[in-house]
């Protein structure tokens, strides 16, 4: 079996809060049967020392835990595809993701990912987090498009990934939505978790996790749809997807999280349009804030030319 580490510096001033909550929050990609086991095994320690889940830490505190997976029969080789690479540096790099490529390698997936690209681009990156996803600090759905960023180095990831559970950095995204808005802003701040029925996507319900999603209007076309310009506070799973969709206003070409084709028949939309427009983060070194964007990709000006002349919000 090979091992996969997490450490985590709790940011300072934080609340105190459960450790098995503060584990759950700062990385959304690991299950809590894992970290069950990984804390019934002793395997998880408070500055050195071992704990139990319901261990309250506070600000400060460095928490690390140990564990097992499988080991990977073929970790991630390098492969020469094409990137767009928007910042980079010794210790980090952002890159503007096409649509359709898968962020890390996974079950099903094939040598296209952003790793393989990067592990070719780049010759090496963290080692910080699961062999199959070396890097990788938070992640965007294989159709969503836009910026993300990637750490060289262990110090860099865990720079970046407290500033990404510490809620220091601001993310915005470009939404083509169904139908029109009633108000020009809002907010939604429903709890996200799994759906109690279909196990692969996730849903509005009450004892799921805090999540926060602002928008605005951005540009409208007539009543059929709009682009909104969406601000995540919390980096749930399918977040901006699900919250749109409960405000009844699902994303174009997302047919899990309800949008109908036929709503839309003389408009030929390619994929989930959905786009990471700005990026601003502390550096992990502590220099500088990075405040970077993207312009939307030719797939999302095809679909708006499609839908007619818009109206500028």
């Amino acid at each position: 079996m090979a091992e996969r580490v997490l450490e985590y510096r709790v940011p300072e001033g934080a609340a105190s809060a459960r450790a098995d909550k503060i584990f759950a929050e700062a990385f959304d990609d690991v299950s809590r049967a894992r970290l069950q086991r990984a804390f019934d095994a002793g395997r998880v320690t408070l500055d050195g020392t071992v704990i139990p889940k319901r261990a309250k830490v506070g600000g400060g505190a460095l928490l690390r835990a140990v564990l097992d997976e499988p080991s990977a029969e073929a970790a991630p080789r390098p492969v020469d595809l094409p990137l767009d690479i928007v910042y980079e540096d010794e210790a980090l790099v952002v890159v503007n993701k096409a649509p359709g490529m898968v962020t890390h390698p996974g079950s099903g997936t094939g040598e296209d990912t952003l790793v393989h690209a990067l592990l070719h681009h780049c010759g090496a990156l963290s080692g910080v987090g699961a062999p199959d996803r070396p890097g990788i600090v938070h992640r965007l759905d294989k159709e969503t498009s836009g910026l993300i960023v990637v750490a060289k180095t262990d110090a860099a990831h865990h720079g970046l990934a407290a500033a990404f559970s510490g809620r220091e950095t601001y993310k915005r995204y470009a939404a083509l939505v169904l139908g029109l808005p009633k108000r020009s802003s809002g907010c939604c701040a429903e709890p996200i978790g799994r759906h109690p029925v279909v196990r692969t996507r996730m849903a509005v319900v009450p004892s799921g996790r805090s999540a926060r999603t602002d928008w605005n209007l951005e540009r409208t076309f007539g009543k059929r749809a709009a682009r909104l310009g969406c601000v995540i506070h919390t980096g749930r799973t399918h977040q901006i997807r699900v919250h749109l969709s409960h405000l009844g206003h699902p994303l174009l070409g997302d047919d899990s999280y309800g949008f109908k084709p036929a709503r839309l028949p003389d408009v030929a939309v390619p994929r989930v349009m959905l786009h990471a427009t700005e990026l601003r983060l502390p550096h992990p070194s502590g220099s500088k804030e990075l405040r970077l964007s993207a312009p939307l990709p030719g797939d999302f000006l095809q679909v708006e030319a499609e839908l007619g002349e818009g109206s500028v919000k």
